[in-house]
């Protein structure tokens, strides 16, 4: 069996009072496509960094793959620093101590890859919110990630934006990329994801391959979900 990338183990989260992740177990294998589907406050965001190790998890374990795997992180709404898009993607690298012609080098092939070389010398800031999408991805593409993840990647896009950004995703997973992505849009996690992990309240109740998720028997709370039945608090 090949060996997780990352995993959790028991782990929970809480902030305070609130318990947001509760006993979750979950791997990640190297070229998987992962969606982390459920309502709003199901736990998908904290998930996502706690498989990252941005949160502390209150119990249980996060375990890495020796050596280490690089993962890197896109926000719902990511932040641009006041410089130009290129010199976002410089920033990383030059985080790794990537010498200064490779990170140059670098930063425009990810430009590039995302279909931004014309903006390289632009301020972040004023782009518009699908290229500043997809300067994200462009961030994350060039410190050439072990694993991807992608919290709600497309939310408040246009349709033209959403495409462009699923059209990015979809191919750096051809590339082998492993991806963790959450989303509330169903046809796009149908698109993009292999296996399908369903939260309500902090607790995981399914994880199963895409397929079934649409089309095999769940348990009641996720059935209604896809139904657009599941009852408010």
């Amino acid at each position: 069996m090949t060996a997780p990338l990352v995993e959790l183990r028991s782990a929970s989260v809480s902030f305070g009072p609130t318990l947001a992740l509760n006993g979750i177990d979950l791997a990640l294998v190297r070229g998987e496509r992962v969606a982390l589907v459920g309502a709003n406050g199901s736990g998908k965001s904290t998930l996502l960094r706690a498989m990252h190790g941005l949160v502390p998890l209150s119990q249980g374990q996060r375990l890495a793959d020796a050596p280490a795997p690089r993962l890197a992180m896109v926000f719902q709404r990511p932040f641009m620093l006041r410089l130009s898009a290129r010199a976002n993607v410089e920033l990383g690298l030059m985080l790794q101590r990537m010498p200064r012609t490779q990170r140059r080098e670098r930063a425009m092939r990810a430009l590039e890859r995302v279909g931004l070389l014309a903006e390289a010398g632009r301020i972040a800031r004023v782009l518009s919110a699908g290229q500043q999408q997809r300067l994200a991805l462009a961030r994350a593409w060039a410190v050439q990630p072990d694993v991807l993840l992608l919290d709600e990647p497309t939310a408040s896009l246009d349709p033209s934006a959403k495409r462009e950004v699923e059209s990015l995703i979809a191919d750096f997973t051809a590339q082998g990329m492993t991806i963790m992505l959450s989303s509330h849009n169903l046809g796009q996690v149908k698109r993009l994801a292999s296996r399908v992990v369903y939260l309500e309240h902090g607790r995981m109740l399914a994880d199963v391959p895409t397929d079934h998720f649409f089309g095999g028997p769940l348990p009641e709370e996720a059935t209604l979900f896809l139904k657009g039945q599941l009852p408010w608090d």
